[in-house]
């Protein structure tokens, strides 16, 4: 089953198609949505989207890992982590398409 990324010039193609802005807005339209959610992010601030999910940037703490091939302890640094949460909508969704197969 060959499967097909989604790309930026995949939903800047889709809003040429449904909105009809030029190829060229759409681009900076899909460019500016991209950029102010990323904006958020950084910031630290969460991003929900109504039926699609929400993004929430959270703080990890460091802490002892080990090397699984020598079995060495390997210190691993304190990092922000970006988490995913799906709506049920969307669940909902990717769960029905299940029985079309």
């Amino acid at each position: 089953m060959a499967q097909q990324t989604l790309t930026r010039a995949h939903l800047s193609e889709a809003v040429y198609q449904e909105v009809g802005l030029s190829r060229n807005e759409s681009t900076a339209l899909v460019e500016s949505v991209l950029d102010a959610i990323s904006d958020s992010l950084v910031a630290g601030e969460p991003v929900k989207i109504s039926s699609f999910g929400s993004f929430q940037v959270r703080q990890k703490s460091g802490r002892m890992g080990r090397n699984p091939k020598t079995g060495e302890e390997v210190p691993i640094s304190p990092r922000r982590v970006l988490v995913f949460r799906a709506s049920h909508v969307l669940k909902d969704r990717i769960n029905a398409s299940q029985g079309g197969k």
